[in-house]
C-alpha cells in the first residue's frame, strides 16, 4: 500500500487511513463521504464482505454490483486485493479464473483508471468470472485441518502418546507406502544406491491414465538407448500407470 493510502487528511484535518484521494468527495446524495463510505452510502467493509459471500454463493448479480460499487467509489485497490484473495480462498483449484482476474486487474489499474468506466467494466467482468467459477473452500479447509493436526501431533508427542489424527503421509519412512519418493534425489535414496533405474521404474511413473502413446514411445526408446541397462520388465514397470485407488502402490509387472 502506498503512502497516499496510508495517510490522507479529511476536510476537518483529521487523519484518515486506507483512503486514497479518489475515494474522497461526495456520495450520490451530495453529502461528504466518511473515510470508508462508498458512493452509494455503504461501508466498504460491508460491500467487500458482500462481494466475497456472493462469489461463494455464485450470485452473479450481487457480485457484479458489489465490485462495481467498490470500483466507482475509489476503492479499486481494495477490490482487486480482495478478488485475488477470493480466487484462492473461495474457488476450486485449477480454474482459469485466477489468470482472468489478474488480467482484468492489469487492465483496470495499469492501462486505465480503476474508477473510470473501463476500470469498472473490468471490475464487473472479474466479479462475474469469480461468481461463475466453481465455489469451494478446499484450500482454506485444508490449511485449517493440517494446522489443527500439526498442533494435535505436537501435543500427543509431549504426552508420550500416539496422535489420534495424523498427516496423510504418516511418518514418511523408507519401505513404507511412500517408498517411491526415496529416490536418488533424496539423501536416504542416495545412501541406498537408488539411481536412474529406481527413478524410472518407481519415482517417474504417472497415472492413473498413464503416458500418451507418443510419450510412452519416447520413454521406451530413451530407456533402450540409455547408458543404464534396462530389460523389458524394467521398461514395462516404468510405463505401467499408477493405480487410481492406490497411487502409491508399486508396479505389478
Amino acid at each position: 500500500m502506498d503512502d497516499e493510502r496510508q495517510a490522507t487528511f479529511g476536510t476537518d484535518g483529521s487523519l484518515e487511513t486506507d483512503r486514497p484521494p479518489e475515494a474522497a468527495g461526495e456520495d450520490d446524495f451530495g453529502e461528504e463521504k466518511d473515510p470508508d463510505e462508498t458512493d452509494g452510502g455503504f461501508s466498504r467493509y460491508v460491500v467487500s464482505s458482500l462481494l466475497q459471500k456472493a462469489v461463494r454463493r455464485s450470485d452473479e448479480e450481487v457480485a457484479a454490483w458489489a465490485a462495481w460499487e467498490l470500483a466507482r467509489s475509489g476503492f479499486g485497490w481494495n477490490l482487486w486485493e480482495r478478488l485475488n484473495l477470493y480466487v484462492v480462498e473461495d474457488l476450486r483449484a485449477g480454474q482459469d479464473v485466477a489468470t482472468q482476474v489478474a488480467r482484468y486487474e492489469e487492465l483496470a489499474t495499469e492501462r486505465w483508471e480503476a474508477d473510470e468506466w473501463r476500470g469498472r467494466l473490468c471490475a464487473v467482468h472479474a466479479a462475474l468470472a469469480c461468481a461463475r467459477a466453481q465455489s469451494s473452500r478446499e484450500a482454506a479447509n485444508a490449511d485449517e485441518y493440517f494446522g489443527a493436526v500439526a498442533d494435535h501431533r505436537a501435543e500427543a508427542r509431549e504426552r508420550g502418546e500416539e496422535p489420534s489424527h495424523d498427516f496423510p503421509v504418516g511418518d514418511l519412512e523408507p519401505e513404507g507406502r511412500f517408498d517411491a519418493v526415496f529416490d536418488g534425489h533424496t539423501g536416504e535414496g542416495s545412501r541406498r544406491g537408488r539411481g536412474t533405474e529406481f527413478f524410472k521404474t518407481h519415482g517417474a511413473r504417472v497415472g492413473p491414465e498413464g503416458e500418451s502413446d507418443l510419450s510412452a514411445r519416447w520413454q521406451r526408446l530413451a530407456m533402450v538407448l540409455s547408458s543404464t541397462e534396462f530389460d523389458e520388465a524394467d521398461i514395462e514397470r516404468a510405463l505401467e500407470p499408477t493405480d487410481a485407488d492406490d497411487p502409491w502402490a508399486g508396479p505389478e509387472s
